[in-house]
């Protein structure tokens, strides 16, 4: 399962909204994708359901995760956060064992698994 924050649903709401975007169909893309210094990224986008991702609702938000990325991302919250080096979503995720300084790429326990081998 993964959630979204009160703030980051606000954000999500505001930016859909705003493109005029139908919410029956849109919503957030919570991907990963290999590559950064920890071994994967984050990718969020707005973007539009497609037949083979999951689907998960919150805040009247639909949050759309392919099934490549569901293992990775599994448990997560979206939030957004406003700090005086930026503002941006932030995924708070469990299954993280380690990050980069950057805060934009991680490593999770199955790949340190699959690194020891």
């Amino acid at each position: 399962m993964i959630t979204i924050s009160d703030k980051g649903a606000e954000k999500v709401h505001e930016f859909l909204t705003a493109q005029e975007a139908d919410l029956s169909v849109a919503g957030l893309r919570v991907g990963v994708r290999g590559g950064g210094c920890s071994g994967f990224q984050y990718q969020l986008a707005f973007d539009e359901q497609r037949d083979n991702d999951v689907v998960f609702e919150s805040h009247g938000l639909k949050l759309l995760v392919d099934q490549e990325s569901l293992q990775f991302v599994s448990g997560s919250t979206i939030d957004y956060e406003e700090s005086l080096q930026g503002a941006g979503f932030k995924v708070n995720n469990p299954n993280v064992v380690a990050a980069c300084g950057c805060g934009s790429s991680f490593r999770v326990a199955e790949e340190e698994q699959v690194s020891a081998v």
